[in-house]
């Protein structure tokens, strides 16, 4: 609001005022002249107009300090990409400075057209995100948000995540390196008890028990080293997807397969049922068929002798379906929103001491999730549970999986 224009109009009404009580004391009609009138409700609703913007300035300039003090980037970004506003957090992650971004385009006050992307996908869709490397002194990393307003403008957030992919990166390469490291001695030790195991006849029975002993804790370790590698492997992005049209019923029928001869062991039965109409779905068999494995061995680990697992492949409209159904103990409802985190293991005593590495499951999420499917789980204590994941199936129309 012009302050000037407030101070006319301010004194234009109160000058309208004292004329009005002056020919009042004169006996003159106590009404005040319609100019007047008016006069005097403009100036009150410019002062109350200026009030309200002086308090929304305030509010504005509070919300600019808090956001700066947590250490977000904040920027409002008009509909022809020019920058309506930037906070001091926002133009020191750029290198700018702050008072220089208002009224300049978001390519010119940043020089990066990854950034001029996101706002235009958020424009346009209503939200995008994105992470951006910049090119300063610094080199932060940025995770940037942005969403569309009603009024057709957008927001969007900078946070430097810097510190956290460092972090990242450190625990990656501890474990590549301990998994390398561990990978050459575990090899020795199980190609010995195998050595060992093919002698056990000819030695006394409780150093035979001894040996097999060896031979499974052997394994356990070799399981746990591979399966950190591919979920380091995984979560950092370097393997890459092979994507091909893959009918999830012969992937079943081939993982059912791959596990008969360890079902037959703990006396499990191994079903599949298989929708002969299921569609195709666009993935990477070998990784499918691990993340398929690993649900499939997790039920029959945990299923009691003589009961059976079944493998149902189904379709909906736009996804195709494959769950894994046993009879085993059941998850805890306290314990189903962290099935999928890895190192989670439930309660050894509950399950009758069967154990594990706590990552399967975990590396199963990981691929369904990019392939641009969802993986769940549905369980009842002392009936048994259900882990099942859906994909989009093969389709011009539909989502494009990761890689494709």
């Amino acid at each position: 609001m012009d302050p000037v224009a407030v101070a006319a109009l301010g004194a234009l009404g109160a000058a309208a005022l004292l004329l009005a009580v002056g020919l009042q004391r004169r006996g003159v009609s106590t009404a005040a002249p319609a100019g007047a009138r008016a006069a005097t409700d403009a100036a009150q609703a410019l002062a109350r107009a200026a009030s309200a913007e002086d308090r929304a300035a305030a509010a504005e300039r509070d919300v600019g300090i808090l956001v700066d003090l947590v250490g977000i980037g904040v920027l409002r970004v008009a509909a022809d990409l020019t920058v309506v506003t930037a906070n001091e957090t926002a133009a020191r992650l750029f290198a700018r400075r702050a008072a220089g971004l208002p009224g300049r385009s978001v390519m010119e006050a940043f020089t990066d057209h990854r950034l001029e992307e996101i706002v235009r996908t958020a424009l346009r869709t209503g939200a995008a995100a994105g992470e951006l490397a910049i090119r300063t002194a610094d080199a932060p990393t940025l995770l940037v948000r942005a969403r569309r307003t009603p009024a057709g403008d957008a927001w969007l957030v900078l946070e430097d995540v810097s510190e956290l992919r460092r972090l990242q990166r450190i625990r990656t390469e501890f474990i590549d390196n301990l998994s390398h490291e561990l990978r050459t001695p575990l090899t020795i030790v199980s190609l010995l008890a195998e050595t060992l195991a093919l002698e056990a006849d000819q030695l006394p029975p409780r150093t035979a028990e001894r040996i097999v002993k060896i031979e499974v804790e052997t394994g356990h370790l070799v399981q746990m080293v591979n399966e950190l590698l591919d979920l380091s492997k995984i979560e950092s992005g370097s393997t890459a997807l092979v994507l091909h049209d893959l009918d999830l019923a012969r992937l079943a029928n081939a993982t059912v397969e791959r596990l008969r001869l360890f079902a037959e062991r703990q006396g499990v039965r191994l079903v599949v049922e298989a929708d002969g109409a299921a569609p195709l779905v666009r993935g990477d068999d070998e990784r499918l068929g691990q993340a398929l494995l690993n649900l499939l061995h997790n039920a029959v680990k945990f299923s009691p002798t003589g009961a059976e697992v079944v493998v149902r492949v189904t379709a909906s409209a736009h996804e195709a379906i494959v769950a894994v159904l046993d009879q085993g103990p059941g998850v805890p409802r306290a314990a189903l929103p962290r099935v999928f985190e890895r190192f989670y293991k439930g309660d050894r005593a509950r399950t009758g001491g069967v154990g594990g590495t706590g990552l399967g499951l975990s590396i199963a999420r990981h691929i369904v999730e990019a392939h641009g499917g969802r993986i769940w789980v549905e369980s009842e204590e002392g009936i048994g549970s259900t882990f099942a994941f859906a994909l989009p199936v093969s389709g011009p129309d539909l989502a494009v999986t990761p890689g494709a």
